[in-house]
């Protein structure tokens, strides 16, 4: 049964290898036109296997994750005596109060990503940026108390800026939901750990998805008609680390897609929205099945050889054939080389976000998870001890790139003859 199984697999690959690779080989990628500055005619729609512009150019994404800016983990965050991003906040809040809390998280934000961090970007060569937001961004809870700005209305400024200046540079934006109400995984890196309840069949599981429905609703309707978003990626990650089966997660990841599909259909028929498979092709339904028009199919791969990765990357075209893809986040670990990472995202007609710009760590600055990495002698803010003051010290003009953060040599040595 097993050797049965094995021919039926190589056939699959001597036949349809043909129909997924050679057509990368004669395929022409071109930056817009208008490069530097984008206009309507940028907007990007689904075309094929192909991400297109309205001037019916074939744009293949090839950028960097800004995280760490907007949703915090500890291992690429400056702060200690905290586990997630959710105890920090709440540790901030009970210390300090809520407006002074959100005024260090503000402080952080305004220093980690700025007008310089996006001409660098684009000085690079890269035309995309994805970037990770939670829903503490613009609720105060999970009860769905807004975060309002000065004139009372809901505050979107954080996207907004960032879609800008994005815009002005002829950079895409990919807005990542990383971490939605309720959560979607126990993974840590959607804002809390352990606490996955989008999911939960019960009344406050449903309130999660109707605020989540609601923040996304909204984030569609403002950006509905703007061109330098490239599309919506509805979750991160959906059920990561949640111990069930396959058969459990794939109901859930397929209801909660659905949903948040229709949701982002009502308002905004135009952009793309992409579906996360992450590590497998097989994990959602076909677009065709459920009827999902102008789809991105996303993985997110981080294999330990060049032979799974390979494997992978040709599994994922052959499962989703005429369709756009997207490598969300990547890193190869041990026996995996960035050239063959890109080579074959390249043949098989992947777009791609390195994981990520910059991170403060700990010997970061010496690896290949970021292109920046926080110079040796940075402080970590001790979000139980350290003084309001210590903290907005920590949290400010020292997270600026220039200022507190050394190039990995990543970016020269791995990524440049791929962009």
């Amino acid at each position: 049964m097993k050797t049965k199984k094995l021919l039926i697999w190589l056939l699959c690959v001597l036949f349809v290898l043909p129909c997924v690779l050679p057509a990368a080989a004669t395929t022409i990628y071109t930056v817009p036109t208008n490069a530097d500055a984008f206009d309507a005619n940028d907007f990007l729609t689904a075309k094929g296997r192909y991400l297109v512009n309205r001037r019916n150019e074939k744009i293949q994404l090839k950028g960097v994750n800004l995280g760490a800016w907007m949703i915090w983990e500890d291992w690429l965050n400056p702060y200690e005596e905290a586990s997630d991003h959710y105890e920090v906040l709440t540790t901030l809040t009970e210390r300090f109060g809520e407006e002074k809390a959100y005024e260090l998280m503000n402080i952080y934000m305004d220093n980690f990503i700025t007008e310089w961090d996006l001409d660098n970007i684009k000085s690079m060569g890269f035309n995309c940026v994805r970037v990770p937001f939670w829903f503490r961004n613009f609720y105060y809870d999970d009860n769905g108390r807004k975060i309002l700005d000065k004139n009372g209305d809901w505050d979107f400024s954080r996207l907004d800026w960032v879609v800008e200046e994005c815009g002005k540079r002829g950079l895409y934006v990919i807005l990542d939901m990383h971490g939605a109400v309720g959560y979607q995984s126990d993974a840590p890196h959607s804002g809390k750990g352990n606490s996955v309840g989008l999911y939960a069949d019960t009344e406050q599981g449903e309130r999660y998805r109707a605020l989540t429905d609601e923040l996304w609703a909204a984030i569609a309707t403002r950006f509905c008609d703007n061109p330098t978003v490239a599309m919506y990626d509805l979750l991160n990650e959906p059920m990561c680390d949640v111990p069930e089966n396959s058969v459990v997660r794939r109901i859930n990841n397929e209801k909660i897609y659905t949903r948040l599909y229709n949701t982002v259909r009502a308002v905004d028929p135009n952009h793309a929205i992409s579906v996360e498979c992450i590590w497998t092709p097989f994990a959602l339904p076909h677009k065709q099945v459920k009827g999902w028009t102008n789809v991105v199919y996303q993985v997110h791969f981080y294999e330990t050889t060049d032979f799974v990765f390979s494997w992978n990357v040709l599994m994922t075209r052959m499962w989703y054939l005429n369709t756009p893809l997207l490598m969300g986040e990547f890193y190869p670990h041990k026996k995996t080389t960035w050239d063959n990472c890109f080579k074959k995202m390249n043949q098989a007609d992947f777009s791609w976000m390195l994981w990520t710009y910059k991170a403060t760590g700990h010997g970061m600055w010496d690896g290949d998870w970021c292109l920046f990495g926080s110079k040796d002698g940075f402080w970590r803010a001790k979000v139980k001890t350290d003084s309001f003051e210590d903290i907005a010290y920590k949290w400010g003009e020292r997270q600026q790139t220039q200022i507190g953060f050394q190039d990995s040599g990543h970016y020269e040595r791995d990524v440049k003859a791929y962009l």
